[in-house]
């Protein structure tokens, strides 16, 4: 019955459209192109954008703090119990929320550094930083919390801590994979002060866009110092910014004067001004500083110090310092090449006409974006001339090969329709996707213009020739496509964390595949025809076959 149908389908609807799609063949040709400029145009007009990488949610969820550098571990602490608090809170509205109890499996803090990404128990790698703490709680499986989104927890969770007094940077993470920050920009200067005021603007505009959170910087102003100096006079007495800078360690620190061996420790004899003599910046006026000649003279006589802060980090890109603006994102309400694209038309040019001096660019995922699609585009060029000349050596042909191949973009214009349909971004895997269709959609097309070229060889006319391919070839095209696409309709069917990044390379091979049939059937007979309009293949003329042998086969297929 299948086969029938089938029968049916390619004789009594397929043929009489085929007949009149070559009838108006350069009407058909157009309304391809028609389509093809269209999705361009999508693409180019950003309307349809290209991200990277899909936000792919885990079973914990990182709340980081940062204070100001040189502070005590006990006010980091503070800030973290504030953190814990507001998730102990969060577990009864969770509970409340699902209906189902522990939620929230446990809760973790780290004062100092960073708890381990890795599955099992969190650990601690690295030094120590007093200034540093993370908060980790660890949720429930999904399907044991009714598939409650980590995302929403976190973002439930930022509502109830609030602001933390003096923190400089305080974010919340849910994804257990990323390519980096969603928003990343650099920028690289030789005036520390303007970048800072670049980068306080730009973090400004970016808090305008809804879905844009956590937006901070790496620019840290660092711990307190004293900052030293020579007065004239002190190079009168041979003194010079190392002797003054040693003898003030040596009072306030202390020099090391010997080593005790105990056990296997070493334990270290420092010599240094009493507690009592190095308590305040009083002591350090009042002290004397030697000079190379032995005599001891007043530290305000010689020298003269100022306060300020050090910079706990210094970043350099190309001997220029670079402070980067960061900032997460919501992707369900926006995408960051959407506010990628705002901020480089509509405000990095008043920036860089406001700070000249200063170099703006992409860093972060966007940066591995451009690296990645650039190293992709390459690929897929270097993949179709391959194709094109394994097509032209044994058609012996330089036109029939860019017929065969007139399938591939169209097979990319239904991946990109399959994403809308299945209601999935186009990112960095649905490309990878349409490459690889590249070289799975030109399989029909050159069965089907071989099979035209056969019986060309054979002595039936052109117009006979095509419209025999069409239908003799219809069903296994047909069927290879539609198996194919059946065939990958279970991984398509199975969204979830592991099948995350494969479902929309198999949605681009799917519906690819399925648009290319069409235009298989219908598109590439018609440039066929319009490609011997322009060029024409006579393989009487070309001694492909005898003239005599070519009339024969023609009246023995009229006579059949």
């Amino acid at each position: 019955r299948l086969s029938g149908g089938l029968e049916n389908l390619a004789n009594n609807h397929y043929l009489p459209f085929l007949r009149r799609c070559l009838e108006f063949r350069y009407v058909t040709a157009s309304v391809g192109l028609g389509i093809l400029i269209l999705a361009m145009a999508l693409i180019m007009s950003g309307r349809i954008l290209f991200t990277f990488f899909p936000s792919i949610e885990g079973d914990r969820v990182y709340a980081s703090l940062e204070m100001p550098e040189g502070v005590s571990v006990s006010v980091t602490a503070k800030g973290a119990e504030r953190l814990e608090a507001a998730a102990e809170a969060l577990k009864a509205d969770l509970e409340e929320l699902t209906g189902e109890k522990n939620v929230i499996r446990n809760v973790f803090t780290s004062i100092g550094q960073k708890a381990d990404r890795s599955s099992g128990r969190p650990n601690m790698n690295g030094p120590g930083r007093s200034h540093f703490g993370e908060v980790v709680i660890g949720l429930a499986p999904a399907a044991e919390r009714d598939n409650l989104s980590a995302k929403l927890v976190a973002s439930m969770w930022r509502e109830k801590v609030g602001t933390i007094p003096d923190a400089v940077k305080l974010s919340f993470n849910a994804d257990e994979f990323s390519a980096g920050e969603p928003i990343n920009y650099e920028l690289a200067g030789r005036d520390v002060d303007m970048l800072r005021a670049a980068a306080t603007e730009l973090r400004a505009e970016l808090g305008r866009y809804a879905g844009v959170f956590d937006i901070t910087d790496s620019f840290r102003a660092g711990k307190q110092e004293i900052k030293l100096s020579l007065l004239p006079e002190a190079r009168n007495l041979g003194l010079t910014l190392r002797d003054l800078a040693t003898q003030v360690r040596s009072a306030f620190y202390g020099s090391e004067a010997q080593r005790i061996q105990r056990g296997q420790d070493d334990v270290r004899v420092m010599v240094r001004f009493p507690e009592s003599e190095r308590a305040s910046i009083g002591n350090l006026e009042d002290m004397y500083i030697r000079t190379p000649q032995g005599i001891e003279v007043p530290f305000y006589s010689v020298a003269q110090f100022e306060l300020g802060r050090g910079y706990s980090t210094i970043n350099r890109v190309n001997g220029r310092r670079v402070i980067n603006v960061i900032a997460d994102i919501d992707r369900s309400q926006i995408s960051p090449e959407e506010v990628n694209i705002s901020i480089q038309k509509e405000v990095l040019p008043g920036l860089q006409a406001k700070y000249p001096t200063i170099r703006m660019s992409l860093s972060g995922e966007q940066e591995e974006r451009a690296k990645s699609f650039s190293g992709l585009f390459q690929a897929a060029m270097l993949s179709l001339v391959v194709i094109y000349t394994l097509l032209a050596i044994p058609l012996k042909s330089y036109i029939q090969p860019l017929v065969i191949m007139s399938v591939i973009p169209f097979g990319a214009v239904g991946a990109i329709a399959g994403h809308w349909i299945m209601g999935y971004q186009l990112m960095f895997f649905s490309a990878l996707g349409i490459v690889a269709l590249s070289g799975v959609v030109v399989n029909a097309s050159l069965v089907l213009v071989d099979y035209i070229n056969r019986r060309r060889r054979e002595g039936m006319e052109l117009d006979e020739a095509v419209l025999s391919a069409g239908v003799v070839r219809f069903r296994p095209i047909l069927l290879t496509s539609v198996t194919t696409f059946v065939g990958l309709v279970p991984l398509m069917a199975t969204p979830s964390p592991a099948t995350m990044f494969f479902i929309p390379m198999a949605i681009s091979l799917a519906f690819g595949v399925l648009s290319a049939t069409f235009i298989t059937l219908i598109l590439v007979p018609c440039l066929y025809q319009i490609a011997e309009d322009a060029f024409g293949w006579d393989p009487v003329a070309q001694g492909q076959i005898d003239a005599d042998e070519a009339y024969l086969n023609a009246q023995a297929q009229r006579a059949e």
